[in-house]
């Protein structure tokens, strides 16, 4: 009895999904040109696919799981179900016109040519602002459409606008925003589904500590109250003496979104040493 999942076999997300599998604690041996494998310790078979045969493999049961953008998903609009954000392969679907255009507002598309390679989430959301435009499918090099003359605007994928850039575009709506996620078949049968409980349990570990901080700290005791506050951790911040007198060493654990300006207001309590350590696997 084996949990078979589909990923990307090269691109963006195959190496972050290996990476995080691996994180799992997980091995799975990838040799060169090799489409199908097991792991050594754990019942997980991969198949490595290109992104947007992942959906419809899943969809269809022959594999279980699959790791996937969430813009091809929503661009095949497959029956799946989204087990888990991943936190990786972020991205985001955006509007482009050519730099000097004096765009005002999605309105501007009414009537326009719209070059992309998701139509069908581009038509859902040109149908949520009531603009009717012509979309033009196609594959690749959609950058290139408005100064070849097949379009006025595009809808494509943006990391860093660098490429939007370098063929005179610049980015003025998101459409979507997407990162990988972790998608289940409809057919996945009752052993399968017990595995991919396991699976979502270490990845949840993973994920945890990748978003959080373990800090220590020197406090004064007579701040020892305000200090907790201020430090949420898990249940509540550990608190051990110091040999030196008058003085506590303080444990928790740290959103990294809050993190700064809870450092600086340990501080304005008189906090020292304050020392930041990652945490590999967080299980609550």
């Amino acid at each position: 009895m084996k949990l078979k999942i589909a990923i990307q076999k090269s691109g963006r997300l195959s190496e972050d999904s290996l990476k995080l599998l691996k994180e799992c604690g997980i091995d799975i041996p990838n040799g060169t040109g090799k489409l199908k494998t097991e792991a050594s310790n754990f019942p997980l078979e991969t198949f490595f696919l290109r992104d947007d045969d992942i959906p419809k493999y899943v969809e269809d049961g022959v594999a279980d799981i699959g790791i996937v953008g969430e813009n091809v998903l929503l661009e095949q609009k497959v029956a799946l179900t989204t087990v888990q954000k991943l936190g990786f392969g972020k991205c985001r679907l955006s509007l482009a016109v050519p730099k000097g255009v004096d765009y005002e507002g999605v309105s501007y598309l009414a009537g326009k040519r719209i070059a992309t390679s998701y139509p069908t989430i581009l038509q859902n959301y040109l149908a949520q602002h009531n603009v009717q435009a012509q979309i033009h499918e196609i594959s690749g090099s959609v950058e290139i459409a408005p100064s070849i003359g097949l379009a006025e605007a595009i809808c494509d994928l943006v990391s860093s606008g660098s490429t939007l850039f370098t063929n005179g575009l610049k980015e003025v709506d998101t459409v979507l925003k997407s990162e990988a996620v972790l998608v289940a078949s409809p057919k996945i049968a009752a052993p399968q589904e017990a595995l991919l409980k396991k699976l979502v349990f270490r990845m949840n570990a993973v994920l945890k500590a990748k978003r959080n901080k373990y800090i220590l700290l020197n406090a004064p005791n007579d701040q020892l109250d305000e200090i907790c506050r201020i430090l949420p951790g898990m249940k509540s911040p550990t608190v051990l003496p110091l040999a030196m007198e008058g003085w506590s060493s303080v444990h928790s654990v740290l959103n990294e979104d809050d993190f700064w300006d809870i450092i600086e207001n340990l501080q304005a309590k008189g906090a020292e040493g304050i020392l930041v350590v990652p945490i590999e696997k967080m299980i609550v």
